[in-house]
């Protein structure tokens, strides 16, 4: 075990919002979340990221106090959406242990752990991975994420802090985007080393077309897009609802044009669909007096304006033929790629193993896909979806009461971010767990503040003080 550079930064951090409160941990948690390529702490093959090492800190700030402990406590009973997460994470973590030893050599799988087997794609015989073990630990982690979430929100003090959180993640992910392009064009890589430091595989260097791909604090282009979608549905969503359009507005423009820059060819197919669900947010938030602004432009000239960008490219032949030899490298020609059978037969294999287990699933961590749909199907099986389902159905329900309070648009823009991330997933997933930034959404979503304010939209509400 080793204590990373990194990790020490962690926990002076954590040590530090012991005293600060849980406002100010909440906020650092969800910030560190960003670093999806880092370790805290090495153990063996296995990654601490440091956001998981915080956590533990979060969780001693907001269980010793009774009332948040009881909201956690109560988040678990049936039918909450709690209850269902944690029945999914008994019965994969209880398949995880089983599975292999009772199926073994039954079916092929790719496997995830990556100290038995090197990540080459290949099959080997169903039998216990490491990852059985640490997928389970980044699942109860995800639990205990979004009870806590729940706990925090239960005041309007915490909601705003968990969304500021979310802002501040949104922003530290554009950043290190933005630091990535310009490290990686005057050859200052080295500053990226302490946050790249997990023992994932690495396409930090790779060029598409000439174009470096954008990765920023994730190990490969691909997890970078898929977790700034989760930016792109939240972000956007604010600045529909016209709340806080000094920074949502100009965080969803950036984020959105570094996904479209990051030649990730799963982010580029489900941005359109994200793009989608934020139209039809539009539909609903504009008109009539509690409509903004924002969405009624979107709802009159996003058509009109997609339009005129269409035949300005149409009649503009070589500015044609540059982007149609782009998306034609990046999504047309992919399926014939021999990175994109691989993954293809990925999601073959899953489909077997879910067939081969007789539809319970080989275990939680067990084979790697590249779907979520397929990770679902293959590791926990039909038993595990349902579980799935009903967690997301329950946690994502439209609350009853007044259409355009604060409390009412963050929980939009939270379940917006959700949908955005689990497209992305479904493109390119590679397990079931979707990552602590997804079930915190889930938990802005599902909280519960104690009061109902600033019912009509505001564009300061950040300058609201957070005690």
């Amino acid at each position: 075990m080793s204590l990373e550079p990194i990790g020490i930064f962690t926990l002076v951090l954590g040590l530090y919002c012991l005293f600060a409160g849980y406002h100010t941990s909440i906020v650092v948690f969800i910030g560190l979340s960003v670093f999806g390529a880092a370790a805290a702490i090495l153990i063996g093959s296995a990654n601490i990221q440091p956001a998981h090492l915080f956590l533990a800190f979060l969780a001693l700030s907001v269980l010793t106090y009774r009332d948040k402990f009881n909201i956690a406590l109560k988040a678990l009973s049936f039918p909450k959406p709690g209850f269902w997460l944690a029945c999914l994470l008994i019965y994969g973590t209880a398949l995880g242990f089983f599975a292999p030893r009772l199926l073994a050599r039954m079916t092929d799988i790719i496997p995830l752990g990556v100290s038995e087997y090197p990540s080459t794609g290949r099959t080997v015989p169903l039998g216990p991975v490491s990852s059985n073990f640490t997928q389970a630990v980044y699942v109860s982690a995800d639990l205990l994420a979004y009870v806590l979430i729940l706990a925090i929100g239960s005041t309007m003090a915490g909601f705003r802090a968990i969304t500021i959180g979310v802002l501040v993640f949104a922003g530290a992910n554009a950043f290190f985007a933005v630091l990535d392009i310009a490290t990686y064009g005057t050859g200052a890589q080295d500053l990226f080393l302490y946050i790249r430091n997990a023992q994932y595989t690495f396409h930090d260097d790779d060029v598409v077309a000439g174009v470096k791909r954008i990765v920023g604090s994730w190990p490969e282009a691909s997890a970078f897009a898929g977790i700034s979608l989760a930016s792109v549905g939240f972000t956007g969503t604010l600045w529909l609802c016209g709340r806080d359009l000094r920074w949502s507005g100009a965080l969803f423009l950036v984020t959105t044009l570094l996904v479209i820059r990051s030649t990730s060819s799963a982010g580029l197919l489900a941005l359109p669909f994200c793009f989608v669900i934020l139209y039809i947010t539009a539909l609903f938030r504009s008109g009539g007096q509690s409509g903004t602004r924002n969405s009624s432009a979107i709802v009159l000239f996003a058509l009109p304006l997609i339009c005129l960008v269409a035949l300005v490219i149409a009649l503009n032949d070589a500015l044609f033929r540059q982007l149609y030899d782009y998306f034609d490298l990046l999504i047309f020609s992919k399926s014939t790629s021999s990175s994109a059978v691989e993954r293809g037969s990925w999601n073959t294999y899953g489909y077997q193993n879910f067939l081969d287990s007789y539809g319970l699933g080989v275990g939680l961590g067990t084979s790697r896909t590249s779907s979520f749909l397929f990770a679902l199907l293959s590791n926990v099986g039909i038993p595990g979806t349902i579980m799935f389902l009903l967690f997301a159905i329950s946690a994502f329900s439209k609350r009853r009461g007044t259409p355009r309070t604060f409390t009412s648009d963050i929980r939009l823009a939270a379940r917006n971010g959700c949908a955005c991330l689990m497209i992305g997933a479904m493109v390119a997933g590679p397990t079931v767990d979707l990552g602590l930034v997804f079930f915190i959404l889930a938990g802005l979503s599902s909280a519960e503040p104690d009061g109902e304010t600033l019912t009509a939209p505001s564009t300061r509400y950040m300058t609201a003080k957070v005690s």
